[in-house]
């Protein structure tokens, strides 16, 4: 009688990231996310690399949050995420190699925006639905609507960029009209929601956890 063949053993669970969450992880250069306690990561969200999450900001189902690609001298560049911001469902943060991403304090993107570095977005901006932020800056106040473009760009405090308009040079950006009354307290709104939102998901901020 022939001895019954020996299965071949399993292989090893990969090494899970960031208290048993696959969705957190380092980059191949070994840069692991920094996520403050008070921020609200969904399950459904990927955070790779270089990424630091300030204090109370919220992360969205299906958000990418990807600082992987090195530069020149093999180093990854960061992606920071101020305070209080919100990072909708279906956004996507990257960086070419060598270049940086910083998003400033109460700064809503909003669902399915793309914002790839170089880039620089400053405090409490709104970025509409579906627009693309590339290789840009934008000062603080500004407005984005959805579907715009902004490519190689300056873009001053306070200025609205109305839906679906592309902006590709510089010469265009002393046109820009400047954000309504309307404007600006949208972004208020919108900001106020989603730190509601985090505060359903992770409880209210206590003083140990404000700072």
């Amino acid at each position: 009688m022939s001895r019954p063949r020996k299965l071949p053993k399993r292989p090893a669970a990969p090494r899970q990231a960031h208290h048993g969450r696959t969705n957190v992880r380092p980059n191949p250069a070994g840069d692991w996310p920094r996520i403050h306690p008070t921020a609200y990561v969904d399950s459904a969200a990927v955070v790779i690399g270089n990424v630091r999450i300030g204090l109370r900001v919220f992360v969205g189902p299906g958000a990418v949050i990807r600082a992987d690609e090195p530069g020149p001298g093999g180093a990854v560049e960061p992606i920071d995420i101020a305070a209080d911001c919100n990072i909708q469902d279906g956004v996507i943060i990257h960086a070419l190699g060598g270049s940086a991403v910083s998003i400033g304090s109460r700064t809503s993107l909003s669902h399915g925006c793309i914002v790839h570095g170089p880039c620089r977005v400053g405090l409490r901006c709104f970025v509409g639905f579906s627009a693309v932020v590339f290789d840009a800056t934008l000062d603080d106040d500004v407005f984005v609507g959805a579907g715009a473009v902004l490519q190689g760009v300056h873009v001053r405090a306070g200025s609205f960029v109305a839906p679906g308009r592309s902006m590709l040079s510089a010469d265009e950006v002393p046109a820009l009209p400047k954000t309504t009354p309307t404007h600006r307290a949208f972004t208020a709104k919108v900001v106020a929601v989603n730190l509601r939102l985090l505060d359903g998901y992770v409880g209210p901020p206590t003083k140990k956890g404000a700072r």
